[in-house]
């Protein structure tokens, strides 16, 4: 790594989670320009849509790479050897996404203070992961996250539950008599499994949060059917969501209804279904393009294959998923 490149990183992680918003913008170019000098992944794409790079003032304007390109790329912003290599599950059967991380602090900090910033530190819940799909693979960046949680909890009954439900419903039950603060994080199919199985003693102090997907061991529920069984099962009035992804070092997290906010350093836009370089008004459905200024080693400006709505500055809702094929500009990466 030249003196350069670590300069800007060292200066740039320094900065980001302490921006304010008026800096945001000022931010997105200064890692846009690092990146198309130092990844060439992306510079390549950016050449390839005819970017006009030396007139990008604006965060709106700046390129989004498709995500498919943490498939087929090894992207780097820069030579490094990278301290973890986050992969996606694969339940496809296609090629998994690869996030090559070079430093872990930076992501540490990231789902640390993002975590913090809509709830408390993780020190001030008894945390207990129920994420079975994720733990019987290698390489999960959310059960890297999830652990740090749990190692930081100050319960010592925080932990990951695999395939153990009895023992997950006596805990839950043993900590609803004292009402302890739980945070009980899980994929949706575990959660569903659960909720048919038991119905857990109320507890005030219960968040209940799903990190989505069936990954191919249930039929696929819209979120008020998956959240109308989970909040009746587990006696909360809403279930919360955390929106994540291997290419991502942030995440957005919904307190219920589905409605998303973003930490200060990510953002979202939405663009047109049938044109990736044609944003939609505010209000309007579309494609989501995301922001992640914690990616800046790899890439910070992802065009993602998911549809949503931006409702204000910092708050999105998640509709579905886009069909791919009918895309124009998005496949540009896959040679």
């Amino acid at each position: 790594m030249t003196s350069t490149i670590a300069s800007f990183r060292s200066s740039f992680e320094e900065r980001l989670f302490t921006q304010s918003a008026d800096s945001f913008n000022d931010l997105c170019i200064e890692l846009f320009q690092f990146q198309y000098q130092n990844n060439s992944t992306y510079r390549a794409y950016c050449d390839l849509i005819h970017a006009p790079i030396k007139e990008i003032k604006v965060y709106k304007d700046i390129p989004f790479l498709p995500i498919s390109a943490f498939k087929s790329h090894e992207l780097k912003s820069g030579s490094f050897n990278a301290e973890a290599i986050f992969s996606s599950s694969g339940t496809s059967g296609n090629q998994t996404s690869r996030h090559f991380v070079e430093n872990l602090v930076v992501y540490e900090k990231s789902f640390r203070l993002g975590f913090e910033y809509f709830y408390d530190t993780p020190e001030e819940y008894c945390v207990l992961g129920l994420l079975p799909s994720y733990l019987e693979r290698e390489g999960s960046s959310l059960i890297y996250m999830v652990n740090s949680m749990i190692e930081h909890s100050k319960h010592p009954q925080s932990g990951f539950f695999l395939h153990n439900q009895q023992e997950l419903y006596n805990l839950l039950r043993e900590l609803a008599k004292t009402q302890t603060k739980v945070l009980l994080i899980g994929v949706s199919f575990a959660l569903l499994d659960f909720a048919e199985s038991y119905k857990i003693p109320f507890n005030n102090n219960l968040i209940v949060m799903e990190t989505g997907g069936m990954k191919g061991r249930r039929k696929e529920l819209i979120r008020e059917e998956l959240h109308e069984v989970l909040s009746t099962s587990f006696g909360v009035k809403s279930v919360h969501s955390e929106y994540g992804m291997t290419e991502l070092l942030s995440q957005a997290y919904s307190k219920g209804n589905g409605i998303f906010e973003t930490p200060p350093w990510m953002k979202v836009l939405i663009r047109q279904q049938d044109d990736p370089f044609e944003l939609v008004p505010k209000g309007q459905s579309g494609a989501i393009d995301l922001i992640d200024l914690a990616n800046i080693s790899s890439c910070g400006f992802i065009r993602t294959d998911d549809l949503g709505r931006v409702l204000n500055k910092s708050s999105f809702e998640v509709l579905g998923r886009l069909d791919v094929s009918d895309i124009r500009g998005c496949n540009l990466m896959v040679n």
